[in-house]
């Protein structure tokens, strides 16, 4: 397949991938308050995709890297994930609900760093480029938020299911689509092993710098929304609100060529961190002005643009070869996975408290987080 269509093909599927995100985010700890869930059962219920994180992307990546079917898997993943979310159509109880999202997102999760390794073998690890391609992710992220916004405004929340499940379906049609990665060459496949890489010490400063951002946005992909609607805001507002902090990531993603070229990746990393701890702290103190609020959600292109795109660099550039998808599954999986997964079982336990508090808490692990990267990161990437 040509370079060009195999590109069109992956932006396709990141736009369906994360127009998934943009519903499941902003919209299903809504969905769950609006059918009387305790705030502990909404903090496991939406951390669920992150819990599958810290386990099935790995078991799949290895299986992936070790099979040499990439594609098989991903389609199976499509397929199974689609699947295994039609019950949020018929049920409206915990149990159901957990074990079917968890199924469904253990399919779901594996998908994404099968993906990413083929993308950044495509590119070759530039993260200007793979930040253009992966912005169409973002933009599906809007494109979901924004619609099922208005579409809850006009007719419930209740509509939630039916689109998770209709972006599922596109999902899972684009999964039969995305290419092959090429073909690691023999030499590669044993030059280094899996767990030498993971000796490295800048190896595990990265893994542990991203487990905590993953930590402090626990709160935010959790409540934040929840949030919003107990301070008086409108469901559309809050639509916007998602909407405008994907906008300014779509912005730094198409930005990242120009970025990577006046800077070192270093010098971005820690800048998205340093401003990760502005942005939960103007969330958590200054969350009745609506400025302040848009100043915290413009952070967001810098939070998470390009803290990921800067990621998805290093992981691909210390996890060559034949661990490349055990690579960008593990990175999911300790950040994603595990720091997303608790902060959004933390927020959950905390969150009768106070919203405020939660998010000083999240500031304080961005805040760690970007003292672990000062230190631990190459300094010679400064």
């Amino acid at each position: 397949m040509q370079k060009p269509k195999a590109l069109l093909l992956i932006a396709g599927f990141y736009f369906c991938y994360f127009a998934f995100n943009g519903l499941f985010s902003p919209y299903w700890g809504l969905y769950l308050a609006e059918l009387s869930f305790p705030a502990w059962q909404i903090g496991i219920l939406t951390s669920l995709t992150q819990i599958n994180r810290i386990y099935a992307p790995a078991l799949w990546g290895w299986l992936a890297d070790r099979s040499g079917q990439r594609q098989k898997i991903l389609r199976l993943a499509g397929v199974m994930g689609f699947i295994f979310f039609l019950p949020l159509l018929l049920t409206h109880s915990f149990w159901p609900l957990l074990i079917s999202v968890w199924i469904a997102s253990f399919f779901w999760s594996s998908a994404l760093p099968l993906v990413e390794a083929t993308s950044m073998t495509l590119l070759a690890g530039n993260s200007g480029a793979y930040a253009r391609l992966r912005v169409w992710g973002s933009i599906g992220f809007v494109f979901a938020a924004l619609l099922a916004g208005y579409l809850i405004e006009a007719f419930g929340v209740g509509v939630l299911p039916m689109a998770v499940v209709s972006v599922m379906a596109g999902l899972a049609i684009y999964s039969f689509y995305v290419p092959e990665a090429p073909v690691v060459a023999k030499n590669q496949l044993a030059c280094v092993k899996f767990f030498d890489v993971l000796a490295k010490t800048e190896v595990r400063a990265l893994l542990l710098t991203c487990f905590l951002m993953a930590l402090a946005h626990g709160a935010y992909y959790s409540f934040y929304s929840i949030y919003m609607v107990e301070l008086g805001y409108s469901k559309r507002v809050v639509a916007w609100l998602w909407a405008l902090g994907v906008i300014a990531e779509i912005a730094v993603f198409w930005l990242m060529p120009s970025i990577t070229q006046r800077f070192t990746l270093k010098k971005i990393f820690l800048w998205g961190l340093l401003l990760a701890v502005v942005r939960f702290m103007l969330i958590g103190v200054a969350a009745d002005f609506i400025v302040l609020l848009i100043v915290a959600q413009l952070a967001h292109g810098f939070t998470f643009g390009s803290h990921h795109a800067v990621t998805m660099s290093y992981i691909h550039r210390h996890f060559s070869g034949a661990h490349q998808a055990k690579g960008q599954a593990l990175n999911i999986a300790v950040s994603f996975g595990l720091g997303g997964s608790l902060g959004g079982i933390l927020a959950g336990v905390l969150w009768p408290q106070g919203g405020a508090m939660v998010f000083m808490l999240s500031a304080g692990m961005a805040l760690l987080g970007l003292g672990v990267a000062w230190l631990g990161i190459n300094k010679n990437d400064l």
